[in-house]
């Protein structure tokens, strides 16, 4: 009799496995965006902070997130991924009840603030946690030959949530007042936690742990690469309202949405040619897509012009993280995965970090349009150094 080879899973099963997971990263990241729009007039204008106080409550968050990195990365491989996301959803739960408590106490705006902004930094802890946590598992479960897909339908969940979070935030505020935040925070949050009690685990990878450092080092070629293409993100979404401003346009907020749909089906039409075509050469492409889209938006004579630069913008950046990604964790052990993981994301937040203070400066000093052409160099800087990484790859 012939022997029978098991066959391997279809791409639809091996997608629905990632999405089982990302489901996670979806509700952390409903749960971020969910304040971006309301938090900062809710400390203007209820608490009576300025404008910088209220720009401090956010961020905050991000940088609980980028200083908690090292320790989400650690957290994921020694323990496993699951407990790792349960621990996340357990910050958003807390950041949620701090919410209230902020709410309860804004009698006294001082103490509110600071409830408040403690429960910003659980919840920045949490999305550092969750974010490592559901690609590392998905990594585990489908095979690292999926990590580009893994990488990319994690991402999706993470934008989309923030997309349908941001302005459901704002109706919700509206309607039921902001009280009602730290409740959906808390409910959502608890809601993930029973979802995922009977979810089976993977144990954690046995072997040697890479000193958080050491990975640094490592995935930083990489990382490097992604901050310089990602700066371009950071620069549209921060100064495309400002820019269209001083050309005397209206409609910036369709840039943007031009920019999210071209990223997302991006990522969800093209994430296999990573697999098919190699981390770097689709890196490669996508970057000089990226960089053209932002030289349309620096030239740009009309808004319809300033709409397709920021649609190629998108597109090209949108497979920038995975395929870069999928090469930088290659470079680790399997046991620091989650470590490499946190390092990469580390360039991301550093791009974001960033962008607003060299762009602002650029923009004082030589105008709006010239951000645009600033972001397309650093582009072609991080083209240039990816082409570097695969020559030396080929040697």
């Amino acid at each position: 009799m012939p022997v029978q080879h098991p066959s391997s899973p279809s791409s639809l099963s091996i997608t629905l496995q990632i999405l089982s997971i990302v489901f996670y990263t979806f509700i952390a990241f409903i749960c971020i965006g969910l304040p971006i729009a309301v938090l900062p007039g809710y400390v203007h204008d209820q608490l009576g902070f300025s404008a910088v106080v209220a720009g401090l409550a956010i961020a905050s968050q991000y940088l609980a997130t980028l200083l908690s990195r090292p320790s989400a990365g650690r957290l994921v491989d020694s323990i496993g991924t699951k407990p790792a996301i349960v621990y996340g959803l357990a910050g958003i739960a807390i950041s949620g009840v701090l919410t209230s408590l902020a709410v309860a106490l804004q009698d006294w705006p001082l103490l509110s603030l600071g409830i408040l902004i403690v429960g910003r930094v659980f919840l920045g802890v949490a999305q550092g946690l969750i974010g490592v946590g559901t690609i590392s598992w998905c990594i585990a479960r489908v095979g690292s030959q999926h990590t580009a897909r893994a990488i990319g339908w994690n991402g999706i969940a993470s934008y989309g949530a923030i997309a349908i979070g941001a302005p459901l935030g704002v109706v919700m505020v509206e309607r039921l007042g902001f009280a009602m935040l730290g409740v959906t925070l808390l409910l959502l949050a608890l809601a993930a936690l029973g979802l995922i009690r009977n979810k089976p685990a993977i144990a954690a990878i046995p072997g040697v742990r890479l000193p958080f450092w050491s990975v640094f080092g490592l995935i930083a070629p990489y990382g490097i690469s992604l901050t310089l293409a990602s700066i371009g993100y950071g620069t549209l979404t921060t100064f495309i309202t400002l820019f269209y401003i001083d050309q005397g346009w209206e409609g910036a907020a369709y840039c943007l949405s031009v920019f999210g749909v071209c990223f997302i089906l991006g990522r969800l039409i093209f994430t296999n040619s990573i697999s098919r075509f190699g981390g770097y050469n689709v890196a490669i492409a996508c970057m000089s897509i990226e960089a053209v889209g932002l030289v349309m938006l620096w030239l740009a004579p009309s808004t319809a012009f300033a709409l397709a630069g920021a649609g190629l913008t998108g597109f090209g950046l949108s497979l920038v993280y995975p395929a870069l990604g999928v090469e930088a964790v290659k470079q680790v052990p399997v046991s620091s995965r989650g470590a490499g993981l946190s390092a990469y994301a580390v360039f991301f937040d550093l791009a974001l970090a960033i962008a607003g203070p060299i762009m602002g400066a650029i923009a004082l000093n030589l105008g709006y349009p010239w951000i645009f052409f600033s972001a397309a160099v650093m582009c072609c800087m991080g083209l240039l150094l990816t082409l570097g990484l695969s020559n030396r790859k080929s040697d």
